[in-house]
């Protein structure tokens, strides 16, 4: 979709759908007031009469609205006019969206910008209005035999702004374009089955990002993980027919004196269980289990788009859990790069497995900070259901300040403790630790896990198992935290700019 930004008065625009606010209580945003006037006050008594309450995501369209230049005129909710939340401002934009793409326009100029959205800006608004759209039109077919028909004849957006804040929301298109790219990107490979896509497949796909975007990129094989000593995460793979793989990209946006971030996302592309075999009813849905990979590629394809001034390390360590006569047993105990033991109590508990491997080479780069994502846990869907992502760091200014990334990006996440007392339900009688520590806070015990691996910077965690996809009709990935990363990524170099 195309999207532009131009300065020009509603009543004169001749647009397909013109797109205005109206507030809860009858009140009209400044665009609805000038074409209201315009209009003859027809506008007003429309909302009069009670046809829009003006609640949040409430819309009416008109059509070939008299004494106006526009062919339809979309009138959408925004709530509370004193004050329009975070959440209002997207159900209204995305309301809005969804209404023009029912309809025959094929382009439409909206004056949203102009809505106060407490202390959000025109780029803000922009970024929201962009991914919005570009959530609206994704649309996964590439394996279906019949060519789709265009689920829309939407193909132009263009938002109204003033000339003084051209700019802003020029560079908030510019984020949401980079980060609707990348999101894409992991919505593609989340929602491709696990017969295609492969650990192979992840490293195809990292290899076509490295030469598009400018980004260093080095795979590690199954023998460069035995060198190194990588026994946890190979412990998993050996089940599989399908070769392991490691990948380490590298995108360079600052001086190399500069310390990376590095972002590490769990790459288990398809996940029976193991021994520990899960139960069939939607099993399928474990296609799901590399999202973090997933995440971690696409956020380095949005940061590459946007040339963002740092040093960013994307690490995947990518495999299959799988039944077979190799594969880890309950009971069997493994050696980590770090050479500390671990006793697989739960084959199913995996990803944490090859996680840990990850964590420890991520020490060679010296990281600013480090962050892995992974649906890990169901517990963490028990905890928080659907809307947020899990959050545990060893540094609690670290934990703020994704925090602060996923309220800003609208891709939210919430701390839980990572305190030691959690530490003493992975003791082992036999190993250095086990590799589950029961029922009670599973969330909270597979961060100690990952912990023991993360001492030598600062570190957090984000857990996406309840985030990552949706199931039933709306089946397929969401591709969060894409969103929250990049966001974070972002506050890195303003925070370092002053």
């Amino acid at each position: 979709m195309e999207f532009s930004i131009k300065s020009h008065s509603p009543e004169k625009a001749k647009t397909a759908c013109a797109v205005v606010g109206v507030y809860e209580g009858k009140g009209l945003a400044p665009a609805a007031q000038a074409l209201d006037l315009a209009a003859g006050g027809a506008i007003a008594a429309l909302i009069k009469r009670g046809d829009l309450d003006g609640k949040a995501g409430s819309t009416l369209m008109l059509h070939q609205p008299a004494g106006l230049a526009c062919e339809r005129l979309l009138l959408v909710g925004l709530g509370s006019e004193s004050q329009v939340s975070d959440k209002a401002f997207r159900d209204a934009v995305r309301a809005a969206l969804k209404s023009v793409m029912a309809s025959a326009a094929t382009e439409a100029t909206l004056w949203l910008d102009e809505i106060p959205v407490g202390d959000r800006g025109g780029d803000w608004k922009a970024e929201q209005i962009v991914l919005a759209a570009a959530e609206l039109a994704y649309r996964f077919d590439r394996l279906k035999s019949e060519k789709p028909v265009p689920a829309t004849a939407l193909r132009k957006l263009v938002l109204s702004v003033e000339r003084a804040r051209v700019r802003a929301a020029e560079a908030g298109l510019a984020r949401g374009r980079a980060i609707a790219a990348g999101v894409d990107l992991a919505k593609d490979l989340g929602n491709l089955p696990g017969n295609h896509c492969t650990p192979s497949h992840l490293a195809d796909q990292a290899k076509d990002l490295a030469k598009g975007h400018g980004l260093k990129l080095q795979v590690l094989e199954r023998k460069d993980m035995e060198k190194l000593g990588m026994g946890s995460l190979l412990s998993v793979a050996k089940g599989s027919d399908e070769p392991p793989k490691f990948i380490i990209l590298r995108y360079q946006g600052a001086a190399k004196a500069h310390k990376p971030v590095v972002l590490v996302g769990k790459g288990i592309t398809f996940d029976s269980g193991g021994i520990s075999i899960k139960p069939a009813a939607e099993m399928d849905e474990m296609k799901y289990d590399m999202a973090g990979a997933a995440s971690v590629l696409g956020t380095l394809r949005a940061v590459a788009e946007l040339k963002l001034p740092i040093n960013v390390v994307g690490l995947v360590p990518t495999c299959e859990n799988m039944p077979s006569g190799r594969a880890n047993k309950p009971g069997d105990i493994v050696t980590s790069m770090s050479g500390q033991t671990i006793e697989v109590l739960n084959t199913d508990a995996e990803g944490r497995l090859i996680l840990c491997d990850a964590l420890t080479y991520a020490e060679r780069f010296e990281p600013a900070a480090v962050i892995d994502v992974a649906t890990l846990t169901g517990a963490c869907v028990i905890a928080l259901g659907h809307v947020v992502s899990g959050l545990l760091a060893n540094d609690d200014d670290l934990a703020h300040e994704v925090y602060r990334a996923g309220e800003a990006a609208g891709d939210r996440c919430w701390q839980l403790p990572l305190l030691d007392d959690y530490q003493e339900q992975l003791k082992s009688n036999f190993a250095d630790m086990a590799n589950i520590g029961g029922r009670a806070a599973g969330t909270i015990t597979a961060s100690a896990f990952l912990s023991r691996f993360a001492k030598k910077y600062k570190w957090a965690h984000l857990d996406i198992a309840g985030t990552a996809w949706k199931s039933g009709k709306d089946k397929g990935s969401t591709g969060r935290p894409v969103p929250l990363l990049v966001h974070f990524l972002a506050g890195r170099v303003k925070q370092a700019a002053g």
